[in-house]
């Protein structure tokens, strides 16, 4: 019965160069908190936390792994992950709604959830598909995301180029930029593409609404969490007065949130993220209540290569997935951190299959981009 003998918190941070913005707040930089984990027998595996926002997300991510999260790996297993991420939550998700903040508490599960299975699965020399769940593709289609709010013509010929079938375009920005940007997008891809568009909870209800014909000329397929505050009842209200195919999940809590939207007729496609959701267990969860409800999984991903590659995992092991995103915009964190990363061609993806997260860090490289590190003794 092999244990965590320590854990090692690391930040990781570099700017970005090609003018990345939400509806919310442009991102000057890329960071990721990395969590490695150490057990009895030398092996490690590795786990992100998202924190892209705020721009002081990974000071409170490192506070709280440190102080919450981590002490509460002394004398369990490395094997029983599912045992553990429940014994997490349990512990932890009370103080998150006490805090106001589930968000953060289950970003920083989310780390230590997928190192536990990157190390499950490197004790049983297989891939975390097939020691999870069972390996059940070995390709999956992705969709170029995170066009815009500017040179989306540009950006748009550039995917096309790489073979990209599937292209989703940043909304939030002024109807005017936002209608403009979607009628590019369209001219540039031509009418057999896959349009889709996100507006990071940037529109009220009417504003959403009043959306929805320039959605529909466009040909957008779907239309990613379109109201602020991603409540349930105002997208149900949305899909009733327009008919617009609804995605969203990359801000839900807790398996009972997940469900009550999975089982609503206006959600169409469900979003969880591994690296902020739970990790790999939550997110297989997710995609059983998806399976149940004959709803899309189509994970968020917007972070680094342990959340790229776990995000892989999952798509490898889950009938759910249909597809994934993959960030075409400048991202340090990803590629450039991995020894052979993978890469779309023809709008899909090759699923890795080495053992653990399947993929191997580039260790100079996760080195030069750390600029915080520390390590806590699990007793």
């Amino acid at each position: 019965m092999t244990h965590i003998a320590r854990a090692r918190v690391r930040v990781l941070r570099a700017p970005v160069r090609d003018g990345i913005a939400m509806s919310f707040s442009p991102l000057r930089h890329r960071a990721m908190v990395l969590v490695s984990l150490t057990d009895e027998d030398g092996r490690t595996g590795h786990g992100e936390s998202w924190v892209n926002y705020p721009p002081w997300a990974a000071t409170e991510r490192t506070a709280t792994l440190r102080e919450g999260v981590l002490p509460l790996l002394a004398g369990r297993r490395v094997d029983d992950v599912p045992a553990t991420h429940a014994v997490l939550c349990e512990r932890l998700d009370p103080l998150g709604r006490q805090w106001g903040a589930p968000g953060p508490i289950r970003q920083a599960i989310s780390a230590v959830d997928v190192a536990l299975w990157d190390l499950k699965g490197q004790r049983a020399g297989a891939a975390i598909a097939r020691v999870a769940a069972h390996r059940i593709r070995e390709h999956i289609p992705v969709y170029a995301s995170s066009l815009g709010p500017r040179s989306v013509a540009e950006q748009a010929a550039d995917c096309r180029r790489a073979g990209h079938a599937a292209v989703k375009v940043k909304l939030g920005f002024g109807r005017e930029t936002d209608t403009r940007n979607l009628l590019a997008a369209r001219e540039t891809l031509g009418a057999d593409a896959l349009l889709y568009a996100d507006a990071n909870q940037g529109w009220d209800l009417e504003e959403a609404v009043a959306m929805a014909p320039v959605l529909r000329d466009a040909g957008v397929g779907w239309i990613e969490e379109p109201v602020e505050g991603d409540e349930l009842t105002d997208l149900e209200e949305l899909h009733r007065r327009t008919g617009l195919v609804i995605a969203t999940g990359e801000n839900l809590y807790g398996r009972a949130k997940f469900a009550a939207y999975a089982t609503s007729p206006a959600i169409a496609v469900l979003q969880p993220d591994v690296a902020k959701a739970g990790g790999i267990t939550e997110a297989l969860a997710v995609c059983d209540l998806a399976a149940k409800h004959d709803t899309a999984v189509m994970p968020h991903l917007y972070g680094g290569a342990a959340a790229f590659a776990a995000t892989l995992q999952v798509a490898a092991a889950a009938d759910a997935v249909t597809a994934v995103e993959y960030d075409v915009r400048d991202n340090p964190l990803r590629d450039p951190l991995l020894l052979s990363p993978p890469a779309p061609g023809e709008g899909r993806l090759g699923l890795p299959d080495l053992p653990g997260l399947g993929v191997r860090f580039d260790a100079a490289a996760l080195e030069r981009l750390t600029c915080h590190d520390e390590t806590l003794e699990i007793p």
